[in-house]
């Protein structure tokens, strides 16, 4: 049994299974889902990012971990932490991120910021982050949404050239310090 991380009313942060990495690219590399990542991608490409995800888990204690709604164990995507690494956002690099990706069938039900609140409670509870920031591109609204009812604050002192890409650039950061995160998780709440 794959570790459990956090549990919520309807959802369980957990670690990844058997199983669990094909199931995930039939669910989520879809030309919707993959819109604001570069689009569809290859099997090379998926194995490459999940031995980055085993790598976070190995080296940092965390990673993105699989979204399973409670009620019928549904894989409905991932929602974690991991450290910035992006080409060409050096000046970020190391400092905690927040991500996470869900199956089209699970858009527009709350999962996305309910996973991200219990990932935020881990990153400033359990991780002792500072502050946590969010990437994104300009085009991507609904999670910038999201990232402003968590209570993240655009800061575009911040933004950068996602070396992978080009087309989507600039990439943009929403940043949430530890101390500010009580307010904003009962606001996100409420």
């Amino acid at each position: 049994m794959a570790d459990i991380l956090a549990e919520t009313e309807r959802l369980r942060l957990r670690g990844w299974r058997e199983g669990d990495r094909e199931e995930f690219v039939a669910r989520v590399n879809t030309p919707a889902v993959m819109r604001w990542l570069g689009g569809v991608q290859d099997p090379s490409s998926h194995e490459a990012a999940f031995d980055r995800v085993d790598s976070y888990q190995r080296d940092y204690g965390h990673t993105f971990w699989i979204i399973e709604r409670r009620s019928d164990q549904a894989l409905l995507g991932f929602c974690g932490l991991k450290r910035v690494n992006s080409p060409g956002g050096e000046v970020l690099h190391g400092d905690f991120e927040i991500g996470w990706r869900l199956r089209e069938d699970a858009w527009g039900q709350g999962f996305a910021k309910e996973a991200a609140i219990a990932s935020l409670d881990l990153a400033f509870d359990r991780f002792a982050a500072p502050y946590v920031v969010a990437l994104t591109v300009k085009g991507n609204e609904t999670s910038q949404g999201l990232m402003k009812r968590l209570g993240m604050t655009r800061r575009q002192d911040l933004d950068f050239d996602d070396l992978r890409y080009p087309e989507l650039n600039p990439c943009i950061v929403y940043r949430i310090e530890a101390g500010e995160w009580p307010a904003a998780r009962a606001a996100a709440l409420g």
